[in-house]
């Protein structure tokens, strides 16, 4: 079975390696052109294209994959199946049609919940108690494809979105390789989803970190961990940004017993207002409950815990993030 393998990042160059491993014959590696990165603007490949030319395997760097001319690129490799995860772009008809046993593709998210972009860091941010990897054949809608096999793994209390992405890279790769001998026979047979219960998310955009302190105690704590490692949740702290890389919700009634002495009132207060500080953290009042803040990133400095944090940082309660005061 000749395979061509269309991605672009980390979560596409792991299944490529599988496949290469398991002694499936991939022909071609399809991926986003090389991109300027850093200050320099050097250009950088993509890490489908160093799995690619680690093992050899010729590399297609389309601009436009729905191109005629990169179709007729496609077409000369006479390919059984095309292979797709995170790539990038959206292919045609004409392309979904030319392998003799389809396209299929590696989502992150057990469809038809979390279709789209950023599958992985909603599923936190929603506080899903599970995910996992479905593999579909790929027809011209976004993620609409029938459903060839699936894959489920429990989020865990304290996951991350940099967690839960090197744990779906790992069970995207194994879920391909469980799937692809039924797909290969024919007997893997599609299932269609179930449209009611379709969800779709876009990408994560940089402002989506920064943290509306009048929200739920459990919503930005769920914000914390689902968008790290990018971009971040983060307020300012007069004038500084400062990321919040580690946080849990407090139980009301220690914050109420540690602001006792403080002056402040847990009713009168604004959300965003730092009701209490110890020596290992510091909690923020928000719009219900509060946040106890564990791990912190100031502008300027490096990640650190609370407690080195206020070793060098004077924080005081009544002190409201994300403001000047």
């Amino acid at each position: 079975m000749k395979i061509v393998f269309m991605g672009t990042p980390d979560f596409a160059a792991s299944p490529l390696e599988a496949l290469v491993e398991a002694g499936y014959e991939v022909v071609l590696a399809v991926t986003q052109p090389d991109r300027e990165k850093g200050r320099g603007k050097a250009l950088s490949m993509s890490p489908v294209k160093e799995c690619a030319l680690k093992y050899g395997i010729p590399v297609f760097q389309p601009v436009k994959i729905r191109m005629e001319e990169a179709v007729s690129k496609l077409r000369e490799y006479e390919a059984d199946l095309f292979v797709v995860a995170a790539f990038g772009q959206i292919l045609s008809r004409e392309i979904l049609e030319m392998p003799r046993l389809g396209c299929v593709n590696i989502h992150a998210s057990l469809l038809p919940k979390y279709r789209g972009a950023s599958p992985i860091q909603w599923a936190i941010l929603n506080g899903e108690e599970k995910t996992g990897i479905t593999i579909m054949r790929m027809d011209e809608g976004v993620d609409t494809g029938d459903i060839l096999y699936r894959k489920e793994i429990r989020i865990e209390k304290e996951e991350t979105g940099g967690s839960l992405f090197d744990k779906l890279t790992k069970l995207g790769a194994d879920a391909l390789l469980e799937a692809l001998p039924g797909i290969e026979n024919g007997s893997l047979k599609g299932q269609a989803q179930e449209e009611a219960e379709a969800t779709h998310v876009g990408k994560i955009e940089k402002e989506m970190g920064r943290i509306d302190w009048g929200r739920k105690a459990s919503l930005i704590e769920r914000s914390v961990r689902g968008l790290n490692p990018w971009p971040s949740a983060y307020t300012t702290i007069r004038g500084k940004t400062l990321k919040i890389w580690k946080s849990r919700e407090a139980n009301m009634t220690d914050v109420s017993e540690n602001v006792s002495g403080s002056g402040l009132s847990v009713k009168e207060e604004r959300p965003g207002c730092v009701l209490s500080v110890t020596k290992n953290e510091f909690t923020v009042l928000t719009g219900e409950g509060a946040l106890m803040v564990l791990e912190v990133q100031l502008e300027g400095k490096k990640r650190m815990s609370v407690h080195d944090f206020l070793l060098g940082f004077e924080l005081a309660p009544g002190i409201v993030l994300g403001t000047d005061r």
